[in-house]
């Protein structure tokens, strides 16, 4: 079993993640992990100039280090088993800024005062690489870098064409493909998964009154009672097959002990799943 960790808590997911980093790389910097929260946790409080606090209730601060937590469990448990190609610090680090920031698009600019960022989520994804882009930019990563987070941004796209993103090399793709499904089993095996279904119905229900939503999956449901009795086909027809297709089974890494113990973050999705189907009928 993974140590349980208070995901509402950035802190604590923040503690529990150095302590992954510090584990991979006993010689890496010390104040990576606690700096990128920190500028994570600055953005969705409303510290960024020019932004305001995330309003979205879904996609929220919380949503994020869900995501974050998943992210570096599962690189730490495919470097447990060996896999190539090898794990490097850079790209360890590259991948969790990435996850960090992967939902800054759904902050709304100071004086956008109409709705709330759930109105973005269905073009999100761009202006959260765009808004890494400029936020790393005055970090003072390279070209080169903030390229590579972008393109792990854009592997949590919905309908994301994975094989034309510009990745320079293999493990480049393999940690986008982390980030991507670590941003799907993070939120979907949390103990109140089922609870919050109506809340990501309320931001889809915004986003479909946005221009450009016509024909995307935010307008796909005509209620939460209809999202929720969609969601385990949803898991079974889109996010499985995604992992395992589109991402290469790379949730497996998450099984403890490798390749055959249990993989919490699998059962409890699947435990999500039959608990909500026990209600529904």
């Amino acid at each position: 079993m993974y140590p349980a960790v208070a995901t509402k808590d950035p802190a604590a997911v923040a503690r529990e993640v150095a302590a992954i980093y510090a584990v991979l790389f006993p010689g890496g910097d010390p104040d990576f992990v606690p700096r990128g929260f920190a500028w994570v946790v600055r953005c969705f409080t409303g510290g960024e100039p020019g932004y305001q606090p995330i309003d979205a209730q879904y996609h929220d601060l919380e949503h994020t280090m869900q995501g974050a937590l998943c992210m570096a469990r599962l690189l730490a448990g495919r470097t447990a088993a060996g896999a190539t190609p090898v794990l490097t610090q850079r790209m360890f680090e590259l991948g969790i800024l990435a996850i960090l920031l992967h939902d800054t698009g759904y902050l709304k600019r100071t004086g956008d005062d109409v709705g709330t960022g759930a109105k973005y989520t269905v073009v999100h994804v761009g202006r959260s690489a765009a808004f890494a882009a400029d936020f790393l930019g005055r970090q003072g990563f390279s070209p080169t870098e903030i390229s590579c987070i972008q393109s792990m941004i854009y592997c949590t796209g919905v309908d994301a064409a994975l094989d034309r993103l510009p990745f320079r090399d293999e493990l480049e793709r393999v940690v986008g493909f982390a980030l991507g499904a670590a941003d799907l089993l993070g939120q979907m095996a949390a103990d109140d998964y089922i609870e919050k279904l109506p809340v990501l119905y309320a931001e889809f229900a915004e986003a479909a009154q946005s221009e450009g939503a016509r024909g995307k999956s935010v307008s796909l449901f005509a209620s939460a009672a209809d999202l929720r009795q969609k969601t385990p086909a949803f898991w079974e027809k889109f996010v499985r097959p995604k992992l395992d297709r589109d991402f290469g089974g790379i949730q497996r890494y998450l099984a403890r002990p490798y390749p055959d113990g249990p993989n919490e973050y699998m059962d409890r999705i699947e435990a999500n799943i039959a608990r909500l189907r026990r209600e529904l009928a």
